[in-house]
């Protein structure tokens, strides 16, 4: 991670998915193949194959789930998390050039400041040294179709990696089958992205590392008014230094250059027509960002990370809404410009025989500057709101200490705890928006959220046999929430004209809740061609004090299941062969604040074969869900229930060299 350290020194829970793992896994995109880590969780349960970009942020743990991720994702240590929004477009990660992904749940705050308050998530790629190549290309059920590749090349002294995707799928239904109507048609969609890496040597101790990316993608969100779109271009540059033996140091900088657009849609009750609800026809949004990091080893192993970082968003929403007589009738634009810097410390030492301390220190600066929201007559121009948000402010610290004790070769224990914080988005503080007939309202007055967490862990290592188990706890401050505050029919100052069945929420903070459970892992080498894997989470989360709305006291968040398990089998009966099943379970959570609408618990079953014809050529079959279990991603206040993915078979070919 950021601080340089060891895995075995690190006090915080880490979990590590390496790269013959994410690519037998038996999922079709990266972030369901993600899944196998219970910890892991989008805010709804469909995964970016039919998911909405806004509704894929990532909770760790279960801490505040929310559209925008209260987790850290980063791809090579850069940011991944959108700029207006918060949530992570999955679409655009490779999945074939990856090398590993690192999980800190819980941790990491100190090292990264902002949108870490429940974790990191850290995706690294191949190290560009050598020439070859990859190329995955798999087709299958509902008209999926894949291609994915990563070419590296050795150019004079540096190194050139070309990799891209292209992927489309022309859907399936995501409405419930005894709700189903005739305006219900397949959610698909499609995705295409470019990258180029290069790497070569600066002086005798120094590599520069150069990336860009440009991706672009179309959705349909099942109805035939809804869709959304996004593209984005993407660079960045990476210099690191091997001072000496003991110091080493590197600078990055990154730009940021995106756009999305939405449509959504109000359906009848028999599912019959829509009418528009809001045409979000342009979010351009930017971000840049610098950081600096140094690492250097003391004397009896000591060691001392030290860094500087900032980053700056801006963005808006530009939007259509008010449909009256076969047109909008208004318009909207609302947005505002964040920056953030910091600067942190994290020292280690082994304190005597078996023992390693650390602590850490983080200070942040926030600025929130040009909040604005500006409602307008699109006939007129006649404006009706215009909102300027004046400059916002504040500071947050971010200090973690840990403790590990190595018992022996066999066994350690680990102590930790830190505080956290994340500023609300763009997105939460100013744009509102309508999904069917619910509406939620922005927030301009939104404070910082803040964590509070400890956690206590055991590992054991054997030959064949790992076994761990961690406790953990977080108070979370202020968690920002979509409160239900008006229901339908009426009409409301706040939310204007809420129909039958429909809701009026408000982004509100809630001044403190609990997030606790128990995190447990196994591994059991039973033979050299066969391994089982299994993880359980185990997750309690209550709204200890709301102030702003004391209805939900007592209450568990919302999105965030009790119970989350995995188990995975590796198994090579034969030269060449390969079994991967995976079996998963998602325990019932709530969709509502109010705790009203249940969304049932799934057993989801999973399975890859794949077959080795020479080094260089692999055969492989994907069948996932292979029960076609119900899987409920979403139920509203009429009883509409939305589903996730039913049984979808691929296959396809790999070909290494």
């Amino acid at each position: 991670m950021r601080a340089g350290t060891a895995a075995a020194g690190i006090p915080f829970s880490v979990g590590v998915m390496p790269a013959d793992e994410l690519r037998t896994t038996p999922a079709t995109t990266l972030d369901s193949a993600l899944r196998s880590y219970p910890g892991f969780s989008l805010f709804r349960r469909s995964d970016s194959l039919t998911a909405n970009p806004t509704a894929q942020g990532v909770s760790l743990r279960g801490v505040g789930p929310s559209g925008a991720s209260r987790s850290l994702v980063l791809l090579d240590g850069l940011p991944l998390n959108d700029p207006f929004g918060g949530w992570i477009s999955w679409s655009k990660l490779p999945r074939e050039s990856l090398a590993r992904v690192e999980f800190v749940p819980g941790g990491g705050a100190t090292a990264w400041g902002n949108a870490a308050l429940g974790g990191v998530v850290n995706l690294l790629t191949d190290p560009m040294t050598a020439n070859g190549g990859r190329v995955s290309a798999s087709a299958g059920d509902f008209g999926m179709r894949s291609v994915e590749a990563a070419v590296g090349q050795q150019i004079g002294p540096g190194h050139l990696r070309i990799s891209g995707r292209w992927f489309a799928i022309d859907g399936f239904r995501t409405v419930a089958a005894e709700r189903r109507g005739p305006i219900d048609k397949p959610a698909g969609g499609r995705h295409a992205w470019l990258g180029a890496d290069w790497n070569q040597p600066v002086g005798t101790n120094a590599r520069l590392t150069l990336s860009t990316r440009a991706f672009e993608e179309e959705r349909a969100n099942g109805t035939p008014y809804q869709r959304n779109a996004s593209d984005e271009l993407f660079g960045a540059a990476t210099l690191r230094v091997e001072a000496t033996d003991r110091l080493s140091w590197q600078v990055s900088a990154y730009a940021q250059d995106q756009g999305f657009s939405s449509t959504f849609s109000s359906v009848n009750a028999t599912r019959t027509a829509e009418t528009p609800a809001s045409d979000q026809f342009a979010v351009p949004s930017t971000a840049g960002g610098i950081a600096a990091t140094a690492h250097w080893t003391h004397a009896q192993d000591a060691r001392t990370s030290v860094g500087l970082d900032a980053r700056t968003v801006r963005g808006e929403t530009r939007e259509n809404f008010s449909f009256v007589n076969g047109a909008f009738t208004r318009q909207r634009v609302a947005g505002g410009t964040q920056t953030l810097w910091g600067a942190f410390w994290l020292h280690e030492r082994p304190l005597r025989a078996g023992w390693t301390g650390s602590v850490g220190l983080r200070a942040d600066e926030w600025r929130e500057t040009d909040g604005h929201r500006r409602e307008s007559d699109r006939a007129t121009g006649l404006v009706s709101r215009d909102d300027q948000i004046g400059t916002r402010r504040g500071t947050a610290f971010s200090p973690s200490a840990g403790l590990v004790w190595k018992a022996n070769e066999h066994l350690r224990w680990r102590l930790a705890a830190q505080q956290a914080f994340r500023r609300p988005t763009l997105n939460e503080l100013y744009r509102p928006f309508r999904v069917g007939n619910v509406i939620t309202e922005a927030n301009p007055s939104l404070r910082t959220e803040t964590t509070t967490s400890a956690e206590v862990g055991v590992e054991t290592a054997w030959t064949t046999v790992k076994l761990g188990a961690t406790v953990f706890w977080n108070a979370l401050h202020d968690a920002v929430g979509n409160v239900t505050v008006a229901r339908g029919p009426g009409v409301f100052s706040d939310f204007g004209q809420i129909p039958a069945g429909g809701l009026g929420r408000r982004r509100l903070n809630m001044e403190r809740v609990e997030v606790r459970g128990l995190e447990l892992s196994g591994e059991w080498q039973a033979a050299p061609t066969l391994s089982l894997h299994l993880a359980v989470l185990l997750n309690d989360t209550t709204v200890r004090e709301a102030s702003a709305a004391p209805q939900l006291e007592g209450l568990h968040l919302a999105q965030v299941p009790q119970v989350g398990a995995s188990a995975s089998l590796g198994w090579q009966p034969a030269l060449g062969w390969t079994v991967a099943p995976r079996v998963r379970c998602v325990g019932a959570q709530f969709e509502d604040d109010e705790n009203v609408l249940r969304l049932a618990p799934a057993w989801i079953g999973d399975l890859t074969l794949s077959y080795t014809v020479t080094p260089h050529w692999e055969l492989f079959a994907r069948l996932e869900n292979l029960g076609d279990a119900r899987i409920e991603t979403g139920r509203s206040a009429d009883g509409l229930v939305n589903t996730g993915p039913p049984r979808l078979f691929t296959s396809g070919a790999r070909v290494i060299w």
